[in-house]
């Protein structure tokens, strides 16, 4: 009997230490994760994307010519827009990332002035911008710049008589996304937009100037 005990207990003994030895391996075999690593990788926004965005706006119509008020004078039209996007995105190198982005927006720009003798609307505008950016992974700030244009008509509620001419112009901004799914973003941008001077006929022509400021906030589906 004290044989056995004996035999057994060297046998377990013998099975512990090869366990052991085996669970070391494996323990030096595989490396501990690294503690405080921070993740390197992007945040893939390249790609196709189509987006929708809502943006509240106010800007500065310039009478040049001073057809009711003296020359220079400024109004204020205020207003909502709802549009569309559509861009590309590519990386420039790990932590840059470049597009191309086109938008255009349905607009209620616009107010009464001269005690409700001129109105003005600016019923839709775009832009074709590009964009470039910092790749932080789950957001993309950015600033973006290029080519704006708006379509404003002008009436003279005294005559009455009214005048519509496309603005072309610039646009500079600046915004942020942010990576809420795999493919998905939100995108919150400011942009100023100069969409310069244009010749309206109201009874005799006259130069009127048009700029505004936008903040948008919308949604980006990457493909």
């Amino acid at each position: 009997m004290n044989r056995f005990a004996i035999a057994l207990l060297a046998g377990v003994a013998g099975v512990s230490v090869m366990s052991s030895a085996f669970a070391a391996d494996l323990i030096i075999s595989e490396p501990a994760p690294a503690v405080g690593v921070v993740s390197t990788s992007g945040g893939n926004w390249d790609g196709l994307f189509l987006g929708a965005f809502a943006a509240h706006g106010w800007g500065t119509l310039t009478d040049e010519d001073g057809y009711f008020d003296p020359a220079g004078t400024e109004y204020d039209p205020t207003g909502w827009q709802v549009g569309v996007a559509a861009g590309v995105n590519f990386t420039v190198s790990e932590a840059i990332v470049a597009g191309l982005v086109a938008d255009i927006a349905w607009s209620d720009l616009g107010g009464d002035f001269v005690g409700g003798d001129l109105t003005s609307k600016t019923d839709w505008q775009g832009s074709i911008r590009g964009r470039i950016g910092f790749d932080g992974g789950a957001f993309l700030p950015y600033v973006t710049g290029g080519l704006a244009f708006a379509n404003n008509t002008l009436t003279d509620n005294v005559t009455p008589i009214e005048d519509t001419q496309t603005h072309i112009g610039w646009t500079l901004g600046a915004g942020v996304e942010f990576a809420v799914a795999d493919n998905v973003s939100l995108d919150l941008q400011y942009r100023y937009s100069d969409f310069g001077k244009k010749t309206y006929d109201l009874n005799v022509p006259t130069d009127y100037s048009l700029t505004s400021h936008a903040v948008t906030a919308g949604i980006n589906f990457r493909f």
